[in-house]
């Protein structure tokens, strides 16, 4: 396994020194500056702002100074937000966004995987067509409608009522400011997990291992949750992966919706401002733990997979 591990890890960390190069160079071609506003700025002030962050210096060396202070752990200052630097926001949004997205995760799992079982296991029946109804509905409908839906319900309709929760903001974190984006940023998640576990599900009951393990006279529980559930999860680990890394690192359109301090809002700001430095580190991170979950989930195949080998890889 260690092998196959470090052979991974030399192909990831290229592939994370290339989105690093390309983000850095689309950022600094898109027209507009940091410093761009709507008031015109003073041209000496200016030229104050421009020289304090090497905007001034040949692009090629701007790229040699970023990639010199990333080796070192700076993601350097922001350029909107005075006083902070990026590892400062992100050190301040991340937690809001992974407290977000583990209850996303585990809420997806914990309602997608058994929605999905259920509907296989009595395939073309009322209780399969209900599922996948629910399922194609979380998919078609984006989480931004549902978001605006569930804060029209519950934050407006339901305002004076014991079913009220807040419509937006994170307050002081507690349960109620979380349910409504979490319940938003996990609908879709919960509906492809229910249909891809329904597919993998059929698929594995139909194989040769199953149906010899139930001629066997193995109970139908037994069969299902230790020899279909390991090959039906796969396809389902395969999805999390990326999935996974995307929640983790916040939802933009759901932390922008509901007023989270997440560092998925602080991507959107650092886009509408052009501040580089800020949008650079949130791609950073999220091409890190995208990067990161399909490794993992490359090493989990061989625990759900006994035929998985990596010493043939």
């Amino acid at each position: 396994m260690w092998p196959y591990l470090f052979k991974r890890l030399a192909i990831g960390i290229p592939t994370l020194w290339v989105i690093i190069t390309v983000c850095f160079f689309l950022m600094r071609l898109t027209p507009g500056g940091p410093f761009d506003a709507e008031a015109p700025v003073p041209p000496e002030v200016l030229a104050n702002l421009r020289a304090r962050y090497y905007l001034d210096d040949p692009l090629w060396q701007q790229y040699l100074t970023y990639l010199w202070n990333l080796l070192q752990g700076d993601f350097g200052p922001s350029f909107r937000y005075q006083d902070f630097t990026v590892t400062e926001l992100i050190s301040q949004g991340f937690p809001v966004s992974l407290q977000n997205g583990l209850s996303a995760i585990l809420l997806s799992i914990f309602i997608g995987v058994p929605m999905g079982v259920v509907a296989a296991l009595a395939q073309n029946s009322a209780r399969d067509y209900t599922v996948s109804a629910v399922a194609m509905t979380g998919i078609v409908i984006p989480n931004f409608v549902m978001g605006h839906i569930l804060i029209l319900v519950f934050g407006v309709w339901l305002k004076d009522t014991v079913f009220s929760l807040p419509a937006g903001g994170w307050g002081d974190g507690g349960f109620a400011y979380r349910v409504l984006p979490v319940f938003a940023l996990s609908l879709p998640f919960i509906a492809y997990i229910a249909r891809i576990s329904r597919g993998s599900m059929i698929e594995a009951m139909r194989t040769n291992y199953v149906r010899t393990a139930r001629a066997k006279g193995l109970p139908f529980r037994t069969v299902v949750m230790r020899h279909a559930m390991k090959t039906a999860m796969t396809p389902v680990i395969t999805y999390l992966g990326p999935a996974v890394a995307f929640i983790l690192t916040g939802s933009m359109v759901i932390e922008t919706i509901f007023q989270i301090p997440g560092i998925g809002r602080y991507f959107v700001q650092g886009a509408l401002n052009r501040d580089y430095t800020l949008v650079m580190g949130v791609t950073i991170l999220s091409a890190g733990l995208i990067i990161a979950m399909n490794i993992f989930v490359d090493l989990l195949y061989g625990v759900l997979d006994p035929k998985v080998r990596y010493d043939q890889h």
